[in-house]
């Protein structure tokens, strides 16, 4: 088996906010949000944000081939102010994303708990029996040939979790390397996008909302 070469993107580092307490990112596609095994898999958001923020701590993470808006700490008690945040749900995170096929209700729940599978990890899966609770909220956006554009918001922040959800809907996200076959697959990239965060400041309290561009 040919081990997968990582070639994060050449992009310029787009900081959406920073302050003493906080720092937002819009992280491209491709690239990582931490370091990944070996010196090959070392650049990555957090580290390119450490040259002008050598203080930032990781708050959450983004799949590699998601782009959009990541938000870190920069000290001990906001890192845990805002993790806690996560934790309690009591963000309000959006995503973009272009699924196969034409989906014919206007919106919808899917309600699915997930787990890792093993065997074919770092894919998740259904299971009724072992999965964490799982729920994603969605509406259409646009519908276009073959394809529909989707406003996704998770309730819940399993890994893949979007993903997996659109393809047990049978709208499987395209450009997805891990959960797209056949023509949904054939993109350049994943075409999903985290468009808006919405958290309350851990120095202030105050609700802020940040957002990054679709890029697709």
């Amino acid at each position: 088996m040919n081990e997968f070469v990582y070639t994060p993107p050449i992009t310029p580092l787009s900081v959406i906010y920073a302050d003493d307490h906080i720092v937002v990112a819009d992280k491209p596609s491709g690239l990582l949000s931490v370091p990944g095994r070996g010196a090959a898999r070392s650049d990555c958001l957090i580290n390119r944000l450490r040259e002008d923020f050598p203080d930032i701590l990781l708050v959450h993470r983004l799949d590699q081939d998601t782009s959009g808006v990541m938000i870190f700490g920069r000290t001990k008690a906001a890192q845990g102010f805002l993790g806690q945040q996560f934790e309690k749900r009591l963000t309000k995170k959006i995503y973009i994303a272009r699924v196969w096929g034409e989906v014919t209700e206007e919106s919808g729940r899917v309600d699915l708990p997930l787990i890792v599978d093993w065997p074919n990890r770092p894919r998740q899966h259904v299971n009724f029996e072992t999965g964490k609770p799982s729920v994603t909220d969605w509406r259409i956006l646009k519908r276009g040939r073959d394809e529909t554009r989707m406003r996704l918001t998770p309730l819940t922040g399993r890994s893949h979790q979007l993903r997996v959800h659109m393809l047990e809907i049978g709208h499987p996200i395209l450009g997805d390397p891990l959960y797209a076959s056949g023509p949904a697959a054939a993109f350049p990239r994943l075409m999903l996008h985290a468009d808006s965060l919405k958290i309350r400041h851990p120095e202030s309290g105050a609700a802020m909302s940040f957002s990054a561009v679709c890029p697709f």
